[in-house]
């Protein structure tokens, strides 16, 4: 198995699902989760419940929320290097709809006083892989700190793969932020409005756009199933989802059953395979899918 790194955010994750229509000034009946969250932290637990050595490099406060995903890390299996700032634990709340889509309120807290001290000090250590968030990298206070991460451990030759996480802090920020953030990453995996947006156009024009940038590309598309290019390559897979309770998670579970066969060395396809069959599982479920494996 690979070792493997990821940078990003580790969050306390509170997903709701009404169960009626929504009483605006009065109480709902609703499906709550609480547990930890972050989407680099979702993809450290699949890749560790399938037998990767991965470590996991974040921020964290020195509260209740803090202890809360930190333990949760260690008992999906993840090594969790974070350090401790004096800024409370990141929270985000998802509003799940009836169709399973969510609306993320976002506080990212500790995770934005992540140093380049302590990224620098836990890739000292030899890895196979390393992943960066998008989270990460738009951020003005990390942004740097990821960028530099993904161009040292190229430069060793470690393989790497940036995330694009999210649209609309991205729209702010700008696409060209984001290429030049992430630039050199090897492998880049964005949903479809990610993709046309970092790649200025239509889902092919953007494909082809990316393409000429990053060796390989993945792009989510929801219902529409998830499509790549490695070099020359395009490849497709079907969406496998027969059920859809909530859609957190699901990119970084397509994310983690990609990067685990492509760690394995499998073919294009075979990854797309894998990444439709786990955001086809994890969206059967409320929340991010991942406490229950191990």
């Amino acid at each position: 198995m690979s070792r493997v790194a990821l940078i990003g955010d580790v969050v306390l994750d509170v997903a709701v699902v009404a169960l009626g229509p929504v009483a605006p000034t009065s109480d709902t009946p609703a499906d709550i989760r609480l547990g930890r969250g972050g989407s680099s932290a979702n993809i450290a637990t699949h890749l560790a419940a399938r037998g990767h050595e991965v470590t996991f490099i974040g921020a964290i406060g020195d509260d209740a929320a803090g202890h809360l995903v930190r333990d949760e890390l260690a008992a999906a299996g993840v090594r969790a290097r974070l350090a401790e700032v004096a800024a409370p634990t990141g929270v985000v709340v998802a509003l799940v709809d009836a169709d399973g889509q969510r609306a993320m309120r976002t506080r990212r807290g500790a995770a934005s006083g992540l140093l380049a001290e302590h990224v620098a000090a836990v890739l000292g250590e030899e890895v196979d892989h390393l992943h960066v968030s998008g989270y990460t990298l738009v951020d003005p206070a990390t942004r740097a700190v990821g960028a530099a991460a993904l161009r040292a451990q190229a430069a060793v030759g470690v393989s790497t793969s940036v995330d694009v996480c999210t649209l609309a802090p991205w729209r702010a920020a700008g696409a060209d932020a984001f290429l030049a953030a992430s630039a050199g990453a090897g492998l880049l995996f964005a949903n479809e409005e990610e993709a046309e947006l970092i790649g200025d156009g239509p889902l092919e024009a953007a494909l082809a756009a990316l393409a000429a940038r990053y060796p390989e590309v993945v792009v989510t598309r929801g219902a529409q199933g998830v499509v790549a290019r490695r070099g020359a390559e395009e490849a497709r897979a079907a969406a496998r989802a027969t059920r859809v309770v909530d859609t957190t998670g699901a990119g970084d579970a397509a994310t983690a059953g990609y990067l685990d066969a492509r760690l394995r060395g499998q073919s294009l396809v075979a990854c797309l395979e894998a990444a439709a069959e786990e955001a086809a599982r994890v969206v059967a479920v409320v929340g991010p899918g991942t406490q229950s494996r191990r």
